[in-house]
């Protein structure tokens, strides 16, 4: 299999980072990828710097954006990942960190919200983000097994050992991990080690700019680094063979 990894930017303006996500969606399908994911944040940059707030910019997960993205999975007849927000009626002034998986068909295949909320590191995400309560636990695709979580979540590594131990083949983590001294070395040094650890592919898609680190990257089970990018917009393409596991 091949998975496509869109390292990309955002902006505050959902409607040009949603086009910018259907042009890179056909573009790794153009390529072969069998599964396309993109960072954490993608659907707004809602950050404090930002001027836009989580809440402000969530939708319900049949809202436009994902519906869009549903759509362009259709039509590219490939998995699509994407971190977006999503709204939460009874709380005006949060909103929830949720990845989508959306399969071949368009179908929401899973959505996962984000339960680890990055309060560290001088940025409280709690303030402006729900933390969720849906279990751990993997997606049966034809592909293999596959898990998600979400950035911050990296540096516990008691989450992916929920995913190993439902056998999972790949991991996938959408991040928008803040730059920042030694932030790169730790991104990567926590993707391999929590593929070495649980003998699992690990997936990076993280986003760039001057916030983020970049660095998007895919790991084998046994800590190699396959493919990787810099600290610009790009599509980074890896071939996934999942009975490396079993070697």
């Amino acid at each position: 299999m091949k998975i496509a990894i869109a390292q990309l930017s955002t902006s505050v303006d959902k409607t040009a980072n949603l086009e910018k996500a259907r042009q890179f969606i056909a573009k790794a399908k153009s390529f072969g990828a069998d599964f396309v994911v993109l960072p954490e944040y993608y659907m707004a940059l809602a950050t404090p710097k930002s001027g836009v707030t989580p809440a402000e910019a969530a939708e319900p997960l049949d809202g436009p954006f994902v519906s869009a993205l549903k759509d362009a999975a259709r039509e590219n007849e490939i998995y699509v990942i994407c971190g977006t927000y999503e709204s939460k009626p009874e709380d005006v002034m949060r909103a929830y960190n949720t990845t989508v998986l959306i399969d071949r068909s368009g179908k929401l295949a899973h959505s996962y919200r984000k339960t680890h909320l990055y309060d560290a590191f001088s940025f409280k995400e709690s303030d402006t983000i729900i933390p969720g309560e849906n279990p751990y636990k993997v997606v049966e695709t034809e592909f293999g097994k596959i898990g998600l979580m979400v950035c911050y979540e990296l540096r516990f590594p008691e989450i992916a050992r929920q995913f190993a131990l439902q056998e999972a083949d790949i991991l996938f983590v959408p991040a928008g991990w803040i730059a920042g001294p030694m932030k790169e070395d730790h991104w990567q040094t926590l993707l391999r080690a929590r593929a070495i650890e649980n003998t699992m592919f690990v997936i990076g898609a993280n986003l760039v700019g001057p916030s983020f680190t970049g660095r998007s990257a895919a790991v084998d089970p046994m800590g190699v680094m396959i493919a990787s990018g810099g600290e610009e917009e790009t599509l980074i393409l890896a071939d996934i063979d999942v009975n490396r596991i079993r070697q």
